[in-house]
């Protein structure tokens, strides 16, 4: 077969091409190192991804965000004290806000296998991912990327021994569906933000 058929195929294989598309795409992922497999399924599900190699590209991505939205001297929601003074240099205000912007947040793990971001209460207390507002933006480190859901719950097992938190869960979809898919029901689509620091 030549190149440009491989890269381009012709009107009598691409029918065969397709019905191996979702296998070969499916294969493709199970070879791929844990923090490529996350990144592929992560941006697959509609998260916008935004790699920093330190603390300062952390804050000049979210001053970005910032401007992009047109969120500065507005609401946010947080319940993380360690990133308030994020929120205070760009002048948001985040005590009882009533009508926020976004959630800023950290999270537990990052879910390879799936794409997904695993909170609990200590991210988002007992609020529900639909009680959430629908802009998110995350700030996770390199380190937290894990290969299943299991892998995560075992991490927040050994990383609370005795303080265990409640609500543990997983927000997936990150851009509304443009058909009713019953994969989707009953989860709430959200425009996700990832900071995603380098710590390795």
């Amino acid at each position: 077969m030549s190149l440009f058929r491989k890269f381009f195929g012709s009107g009598e294989e691409s029918s065969e091409e397709e019905s191996h598309s979702e296998f070969n795409s499916s294969a493709f992922n199970l070879s791929l190192p844990v923090d490529e497999k996350f990144t592929f399924n992560f941006k697959k599900n509609g998260g916008k991804f935004l790699y920093c190699e330190n603390l300062n590209e952390v804050k000049e991505q979210f001053e970005n965000i910032l401007e992009e939205n047109d969120w500065f001297e507005t609401e946010a929601l947080c319940f993380e004290p360690k990133l308030f003074s994020m929120l205070d240099e760009n002048n948001l205000k985040y005590d009882k806000p009533t009508d926020p912007k976004f959630l800023l947040a950290s999270c537990e793990n990052l879910i390879a296998e799936e794409g997904s971001v695993l909170f609990s209460s200590n991210q988002i207390k007992q609020n529900k991912p639909n009680e959430l507002p629908a802009n998110i933006v995350i700030i996770a480190t390199t380190s937290q990327i894990l290969e299943s859901k299991s892998d995560g719950l075992r991490t927040i097992k050994k990383k609370y021994e005795k303080d265990y938190p409640t609500n543990i869960t997983t927000i997936k979809y990150f851009e509304k569906v443009k058909e009713e898919d019953f994969l989707h029901y009953g989860s709430s689509a959200k425009n996700l933000y990832l900071l995603l620091l380098e710590d390795l």
